[in-house]
């Protein structure tokens, strides 16, 4: 069996992700896709992980946690789809330490003990640091930026490290939250593994979000003209309907740190970019890109 964890990042898709995969569960069932919904499995995966610790499972541990996720038989699920943000951290524990995530090898471990020969891989959304740190850290119940980050300098932070950790343990398929409008479609179907031209229900869903329904509109009724239109295309096209309809202030974000002007959040900005750039050359890691 193959076990997809999408592992958000924090703020970036909110579980829309989660709900657009929900919405496909029936027709993914049918090629043996598993969805369940994330009441089953949230609190019971964190809370074997940190019972368990390093100790290995008991024999029957996989087969327990399967009949309570899912109600087909394990047997006929070829590959099984999990979101949950927090085995990577809870928001005020993303620095803890002064580094990004410093626990999830361990808790990515003690998955892999539990599900013994199963092919487990991630799948992450990533986010520009200069809104992501911001964003986290108002998740948090934490009082104080310089509380939230614990040490850590944000000029310093680089999610190809993150990124290149999980990856000397599983396969990695990695994305730009901001991007994720013109990718929605194509996330959604690499993470269930079905074709990419494959319909599926909302797979514009996050274009939709951030465009005027004049905008939405016309964009339909162009795909409605030009039914054979492929996937680049469609992307050239949906970037030509951001640029003439997109909304302003679902699209930006304003910033107020301390110290944080905008030669600041343009440098972390370029980092990141850079970063992105390096991410996708990555070995074991797939970049979905526009």
């Amino acid at each position: 069996m193959q076990i997809i964890l999408h592992l958000g990042a924090h703020c970036t898709d909110e579980d829309r992700l989660l709900r657009g995969m929900l919405r496909n569960a029936g027709d993914f069932r049918k090629e043996a896709v598993a969805i369940p919904g994330p009441g089953r499995y949230r609190r019971l995966l964190s809370e074997t992980i940190h019972q368990l610790g390093d100790r290995a499972p008991a024999p029957e541990a996989r087969e327990v946690l399967l009949d309570t996720m899912l109600d087909e038989d394990p047997d006929e699920v070829r590959r099984l789809v999990l979101s949950h943000e927090n085995l990577l951290s809870v928001p005020k524990l993303i620095l803890a330490g002064g580094g990004l995530y410093r626990k999830f090898e361990a808790r990515l471990e003690t998955m892999q003990r539990l599900f013994p020969g199963d092919e487990i891989r991630v799948f992450l959304g990533l986010r520009d640091f200069a809104t992501f740190l911001p964003a986290a850290w108002q998740c948090s119940p934490l009082e104080s930026f310089d509380a939230f980050l614990n040490g850590a300098n944000p000029m310093h932070l680089r999610w190809s490290d993150f990124v290149a950790r999980i990856a000397s343990h599983v396969p990695v398929t990695c994305w730009c939250n901001e991007d994720t409008p013109l990718i929605w479609g194509q996330i959604l179907r690499e993470m269930a593994g079905v074709p990419l031209d494959r319909k599926i229900i909302g797979s514009f869903a996050m274009l939709s979000e951030i465009i005027t329904p004049e905008g939405m509109r016309r964009f339909r009724s162009f795909l409605n003209d030009n039914p054979t239109v492929n996937e680049a295309q469609k992307r050239r096209v949906m970037t030509a309907f951001l640029d003439k309809y997109g909304l302003d202030d679902a699209i930006e974000q304003e910033l107020d740190l301390p110290g944080w002007d905008a030669a600041y959040v343009d440098m972390l900005t370029e980092i990141y970019d850079e970063d992105v750039w390096q991410i996708g050359r990555m070995q074991n890691v797939t970049l979905i890109t526009p």
